[in-house]
């Protein structure tokens, strides 16, 4: 007798559709095809184990499992209910109808309760797609994928309860979710808020700045100055998530299975903070089941890179690409797989090994020649992606002793709201332009355009302070943002300014 179930295999962020056929004819023998992992030849074991547990019988003849389409590869357990439940209706243990309405997924413990399972959020987006009545699958993945309207979510906590749900014997209550009451009671909800932060006014100024056109940042100082402190506080000022954004997100967490037990929608943006040790695959994904890196897991969030000099050369140049064309492609032999990669950059360094060099209290200890070989692990074509370079200076006493409190994040992200809405306004025509960090030159030209007085300011500051020629779009964008930011139609001198000492790294003989 020959039985089809439907699961579902996911590549990248997207799922595909699995066509699972049992056949159990005359014969011996156990046979998975299509395409399987060793994971997934392994079931024979899970599968039995959890089907003698249940009460019922493995067939001791010939069974066939073929995994459809062939040319896709599949992998994990979590077509272990699936392949038991398809096997229970091939040997007319299980008598039913309706295995052709539901996507079915789960991994099976060897008494027969499942376990949850990674991806459900592109299963559940692609089980809609398909026109399936609903999705069969482990309690626990249920809220996930409820966020997905228009389909049954049906959640079981044993492969006993799918069979009595199946065969009409059990009820079992579709899970509802009002995703966007969710969405709206739990959005822009973040522990940490700039009014913790005393002093360093000008830190915050910049990191608004940097939030409101999409810059990425870089911050000098020595330790303890507050680097860290500013940088995990920065998501708290970018605007709230809308609904795209969080599919998006949640649809990435889920594939790397980062979401959790009882997880729905991300309502938040992600904040990530790898350690310096991080290898090359770890920060821009891959591996032989290519799975999302630490920038994919940062998507329309912030990636946080701490002690910058500290990582590795080749794992900082891996991210030239994606910081250009805020996306990551992976490429095997077989398949080419596509992350979405639109993250702000915020990296903090020392300004020397010793971390004291320009520090205005104590003497820096590094020898010549050694403050420029640091920053000198910071490449020059990484640099030219980031478009503001911040000097933090330790708080003083004073400051820590102040008991008026500093302006929250709510206030900031205000005024940062209100800014990004100008640049969707000016961008509109532009889809895969968002923010005026993502210009590129030639719109640069049009849309930041000085006065003569203007372009005497930056003719004079690029003599004076040495700057360099990457540094002249950088500071038109950065202009443009803070004119933004004051709600000015044209960029004015004061504006451009402000812009230009946000390029510290860039002067002549900066470490000199």
């Amino acid at each position: 007798m020959l039985t089809k179930t439907f699961g579902s295999a996911v590549q990248g962020v997207n799922a595909y559709t699995i066509t699972i056929e049992v056949v159990v004819s005359q014969g011996t023998g156990f046979f998975v095809v299509g395409l399987p992992d060793n994971a997934i030849k392994e079931s024979q074991q899970r599968v039995e184990a959890a089907l003698k547990f249940r009460g019922y019988r493995m067939p001791r003849t010939k069974v066939v499992v073929n995994m459809a389409p062939a040319d896709i590869r599949k992998e994990g357990s979590a077509y272990d209910l699936p392949i038991g439940l398809g096997i229970l209706h091939a040997s007319q243990q299980l008598v039913t109808e309706r295995l052709a309405d539901y996507v079915i997924m789960g991994e099976l413990a060897l008494d027969g309760e499942l376990r949850p399972i990674k991806g459900v959020l592109p299963i559940a987006i692609q089980a809609r797609k398909e026109g399936f009545k609903g999705l069969i699958l482990p309690r626990e993945n249920a809220q996930e994928a409820a966020i997905v309207n228009s389909l049954d979510v049906i959640p079981v906590g044993t492969m006993q309860e799918a069979v009595d749900f199946l065969e009409g014997r059990l009820e079992i209550a579709p899970v509802v979710m009002d995703t966007r009451d969710v969405f709206r009671q739990a959005a822009n909800q973040y522990e940490a808020d700039f009014a913790d932060v005393q002093g360093q006014e000008n830190i915050k100024r910049a990191l608004e700045i940097a939030a409101a056109g999409g810059h990425n940042v870089i911050m000098i100082g020595p330790p303890g100055a507050g680097k860290t402190m500013l940088a995990k506080r920065l998501p708290g000022i970018l605007p709230a998530l809308n609904m795209q954004e969080a599919l998006e997100t949640t649809k990435i967490h889920s594939v790397a299975g980062r979401l959790g037990a009882n997880a729905s929608l991300i309502h938040t943006r992600p904040f990530r903070s790898p350690h310096h040790t991080i290898s090359d695959v770890a920060l821009v994904g891959g591996g032989s089941n290519p799975q999302p890196g630490e920038i994919s897991l940062a998507h329309n969030g912030v990636l946080f890179l701490d002690e910058l000099p500290e990582f590795k050369r080749t794992v900082l140049e891996v991210m030239r690409q994606p910081l250009e064309e805020r996306r990551v492609t992976i490429a095997r032999a077989k398949l080419s797989i596509e992350f979405p990669a639109n993250f702000m950059l915020i990296a903090s360094m020392n300004p020397c090994p010793c971390g004291y060099y320009n520090h205005p209290e104590k003497e820096c200890v590094c020898g010549p020649g050694v403050v420029q070989r640091y920053l000198n692990k910071v490449s020059g074509p990484l640099l030219d992606r980031i478009d503001l370079h911040v000097e933090v200076t330790p708080v003083t006493f004073d400051q820590m002793a102040e008991t008026r409190r500093s302006e929250d994040s709510r206030t900031i992200q205000h005024r940062v709201a209100e800014a990004r809405q100008r640049q969707t306004a000016r961008f509109a025509e532009f889809p895969d332009i968002h923010s005026n960090a993502l210009m590129p030159s030639q719109m640069v030209k049009d849309i930041c355009r000085i006065d003569a007085a203007g372009l005497t300011l930056l003719k004079t500051a690029m003599e004076r302070l040495g700057l360099s020629a990457r540094a002249y779009d950088r500071i038109l964008k950065v202009a443009r943002t803070i004119a933004d930011l004051a709600a000015a139609d044209n960029i004015e001198l004061p504006h451009l300014a402000e812009a230009i000492q946000y390029r510290s790294l860039d002067r002549e003989g900066w470490a000199g």
